[in-house]
């Protein structure tokens, strides 16, 4: 048990026990009160029938016949009849009214004819008063009757009192602190590495703000999971793509210091690769940034069809080398909220993987319109390539992809990875499709800012 449950559980006992003093001492009170207003003797035939039977048995059978009748009568809640020594107490050491017990005093040494209180000597000599208090609280349960002494009655109430209450504070707390200690169990083995742990389970259907919280850690963990996954893999994919650009890097250090005669092509090799290689590294920085959420959305209201433009005019000069064609269509103007240059790139990625795979000849066609019914502009890019296997459309934007026919193209499978997040970090969505004719469309989704902006 950890400390919380012992704050918890000490918390709510201590409430309970005080709770339950100050109701007591109210109860008490009130009957010390009542008590104190009991002024009045009973009268009538029934007080003077009870007091006549009491007063005979007293004064012939002794005080211990009298016990043994009061008790029988409190067991039956029959009229309370007080049979009060000279100092005040009452054999069954029930409360006794003070000024009751003086009125009732007055009346015997007064020789009044009232038979509300009467005075009887036992056999033992011992003087008693006898007499019926008009208001009077109901008797105690486990006083007297069970043959027990008061005290023992009342500490075994006491004890009762005390369990209970430990038993329902125990169980209160177990049922609060349990979750948490769940809780901490699966925080501690997701710190240790195991990363499919999962709080929920064990929690279990408890529909309260604990239960909240497990299901946010839950999420907490599969994110976690995923984003080591992905950074897992990426170290993977780039210690793999690294090994071809250095290989060919050692083998022209080789080759130059074997044939100097070939320098200037083997320095013209190193600078390919080194290119390449910062090329690399240029994008799996991107990538990693945009995974990390570094390139968070700015307060910038970007034109989606000025920027469109932009990046078909400068396709347009790597589609004459291709001996294609790149086409725009655009329907309006198009604000959205985000980051100017991100957009681009993402944007820029898409139309060059489709001018990069699409026939000669042929013309790559990108669109933008409005989504209808909805607050989103919908940019298409089409080319007439050979497609993508229909296996390869739900990962052909993870990094390092690659489809089977394509893999002796240029490149690192990281563009499209590139576009997805920069899509995704706008709240925006990308997905792709073979176009029954041939080719491949890419269909991006962004929402569009607010009218007025």
């Amino acid at each position: 048990m950890g400390r919380l449950f012992w704050k918890i559980l000490l918390g709510f006992w201590v409430t309970l026990v005080v709770v339950s003093a100050a109701v007591g001492f109210v109860v008490h009170w009130y009957a010390q009160d009542r008590l104190a207003r009991a002024t009045e003797l009973a009268g009538g035939p029934r007080a003077e029938t009870s007091l006549s039977a009491v007063a005979v048995t007293l004064q012939h059978a002794g005080t211990a016949a009298t016990v043994t009748l009061l008790r029988q009568w409190q067991a039956t809640h029959a009229a309370p009849v007080l049979v009060v020594d000279d100092n005040g107490r009452d054999l069954l050491h029930r409360p006794v009214p003070a000024a009751a017990l003086a009125q009732a005093r007055a009346q015997v040494d007064s020789g009044s004819s009232t038979f509300a209180a009467r005075g009887v000597t036992a056999p033992d000599g011992g003087k008693y008063f006898l007499f019926i208090p008009a208001e009077f609280p109901p008797p105690r349960p486990f006083a007297r009757p069970l043959g027990r002494p008061f005290a023992y009655a009342l500490a075994f109430r006491l004890g009762v009192t005390l369990l209970a209450s430990l038993l329902f504070s125990a169980g209160l707390t177990w049922y609060l602190t349990r979750p948490v200690r769940h809780l901490r169990a699966a925080a501690r083995g997701l710190a240790e590495g195991a990363l499919e742990t999962r709080v929920m389970p064990r929690i279990g259907a408890r529909r309260d703000e604990i239960a909240d919280l497990g299901r946010d850690f839950d999420h907490m963990a599969d994110r976690l999971q995923t984003l080591v996954g992905a950074q897992k893999r990426l170290l993977h994919d780039v210690s793999h793509e690294l090994r071809s650009p250095l290989a060919r890097l050692h083998v022209a250090v080789g080759l130059a210091r074997q044939q100097p005669e070939k320098l200037p092509a083997t320095l013209d090799r190193i600078e390919r690769e080194t290119e390449r290689l910062d090329d690399l590294v240029g994008n799996v920085l991107a990538l990693s940034r945009l995974e990390a959420g570094e390139s968070r959305v700015t307060e910038q209201y970007v034109d989606v069809a000025e920027l469109l433009e932009t990046v078909i005019a400068d396709a347009r000069f790597e589609a004459e080398a291709r001996h294609c064609r790149v086409a725009l269509t655009t329907d309006g103007e198009f604000v959205v909220l985000g980051r100017d240059e991100l957009l681009r790139r993402a944007l820029e990625n898409v139309v060059r993987n489709a001018l990069k795979y699409t026939a000669a000849n042929t013309t790559v066609e990108v669109g933008a319109g409005r989504e209808p019914g909805e607050h989103r502009v919908r940019i298409t890019v089409c080319d007439r390539g050979p497609g993508v296997s229909p296996s390869d459309l739900g990962t052909m934007f993870e990094p390092f992809f690659r489809a089977e026919d394509v893999r002796d193209r240029d490149g690192f499978g990281l563009g499209l990875a590139i576009a997805k997040r920069a899509i995704e970090a706008h709240g925006g969505d990308i997905h792709a499709s073979n176009r029954a004719e041939g080719g491949l469309c890419v269909d991006i989704t962004l929402p569009l800012a607010k009218t007025g902006a």
